[in-house]
């Protein structure tokens, strides 16, 4: 079964996410083949016509982000020159979004430049979600839908009772997240102030709000060494906390990460499959997107609102 006019591919990055977009909309993966010379250059060639074609190419810039990046704009290219009608970043992590200011001398703003680049590529429209900064938006002269992964989260956690819940912002700046999700579930609301000391170490100094005798769950859109989570899940149960969960959109698991969740601190890390995540036998749960960018695709596709699908109370 097919689409009439629209076109999905991929390339390496995340190529299971893109399969089972596929198998919810019953249509077919686009044949591309995306590799690499031996001296590490990318190479892409699309093995079908995609002429006056609406074309979705799905590629989080993860891990390693630089190659899964080229291979995004390659494809951008690649798809550009072939006379595609329109072309669709699907990008369900945004790599470089934690570089969107200048907050020291001499620094550059990466995110903005890698907008720059998939504009200058071909790309139309851009398909997110969870946006490290929501005004990363503002970086693009071309239409960008965000998308939140709360509703996907929304749906697992609702065996667990609100009744004894608090959720928990891990810094100041998830907040409003914190808030949003406390809203809908029913739940009080807490922090925790950090003071961070380097790239991998943060210490954690202070809560706010009454954990104890409560179930905890942290919120925030990525961690990769899992130091802010650890910590505040370690001062969450040093302040009487029943059990610390922690939902993260974005989990770039580093080997230091996976150590500190080995620890035990955290009872459970919910996350997506916006990247490939390994649970390595610890307690992580990997939610599926597949079927809210599916949707999201169609919607695109047949030029109608995306809205119901990231218009959550209290975003």
């Amino acid at each position: 079964m097919s689409i009439p006019g629209l076109k999905i591919f991929t390339g390496n990055s995340n190529r299971p996410l893109a399969e089972e977009i596929c198998v919810h909309m019953r249509v077919p993966l686009g044949e591309a083949t995306v590799t690499s010379f031996p001296d590490g250059e990318s190479f892409v060639k699309i093995n079908e016509n995609v002429r006056g074609q609406d074309v979705y190419i799905v590629q989080p810039t993860c891990t390693p982000t630089n190659q899964s990046l080229m291979e995004l704009l390659i494809m951008i290219d690649a798809a550009r020159r072939a006379s595609a009608k329109r072309i669709t970043a699907v990008m369900p992590f945004y790599g470089y979004a934690r570089q969107d200011r200048k907050d020291q001398p001499r620094v550059p703003i990466t995110a903005k430049l890698v907008a720059n680049l998939l504009v200058a590529a071909g790309a139309n429209r851009i398909l997110t979600m969870d946006l490290h900064s929501q005004q990363i938006q503002g970086f693009f002269d071309i239409p960008v839908d965000h998308l939140f992964a709360s509703p996907v989260f929304f749906k697992y956690l609702e065996h667990f009772s609100a009744d004894n819940m608090v959720v928990v912002s891990p810094d100041v700046g998830g907040m409003k997240m914190a808030a949003a999700y406390a809203g809908i579930l029913g739940a009080q609301l807490g922090m925790v102030w950090k003071k961070r000391t380097s790239a991998t170490t943060v210490d954690t100094v202070n809560v706010v709000g009454d954990v104890a005798g409560k179930h905890v769950l942290l919120v925030d859109d990525i961690t990769e060494t899992a130091g802010t989570l650890t910590n505040a899940a370690k001062i969450m149960r040093a302040s009487g906390a029943l059990s610390v969960r922690a939902a993260v959109s974005h989990a770039l698991l580093s080997p230091i990460a996976y150590e500190r969740l080995a620890i035990g601190h955290i009872d459970e890390l919910i996350t997506t499959n916006s990247i490939p995540v390994d649970p390595r036998n610890l307690p992580i749960k990997v939610l599926s997107i597949a079927p809210l960018m599916a949707d999201a695709i169609m919607r695109i596709h047949n030029n109608e609102s995306v809205t119901s699908l990231f218009k959550i109370k209290g975003f």
